[in-house]
């Protein structure tokens, strides 16, 4: 568990920016897709303090909207420039996972 934990780590801002670009959303919105599409070791709590980082970068912009009968909700959407990063770290994994795909199967690049 630990270990996937520490994997996590390295792509969770990667994820948070993908589930953005899909649509605006709201923190424990994109804790409850990352979970239905198998990351379940992500806990709202650590979604949070990457949201910030991610806004401080200026990668996505937050916004308030109000929620019927509750407070109201603030959510997220990609910046230009954060479209422009989660594309390049797409690429960049793609790479990373084939060259660890080959590593772990025993295959050869190329």
């Amino acid at each position: 568990m630990e270990r996937s934990s520490q994997l996590l780590k390295g792509v969770l801002e990667m994820c948070l920016l993908a589930i953005i670009a899909e649509e605006p959303s709201y923190g424990y919105e994109m804790a409850r897709k990352l979970e239905s599409r198998g990351m379940s070791l992500v806990g709202d709590g650590s979604i949070y303090p990457l949201l910030s980082r991610l806004q401080r970068q200026d990668l996505i912009e937050a916004y308030t909207v109000d929620s019927k009968g509750g407070p109201p909700r603030k959510y997220y959407r990609l910046a230009n420039s954060g479209r422009e990063r989660l594309d390049r770290w797409v690429g960049e994994w793609q790479v990373l996972a084939t060259g660890v795909n080959q590593v772990l199967t025993g295959g050869t690049h190329g």
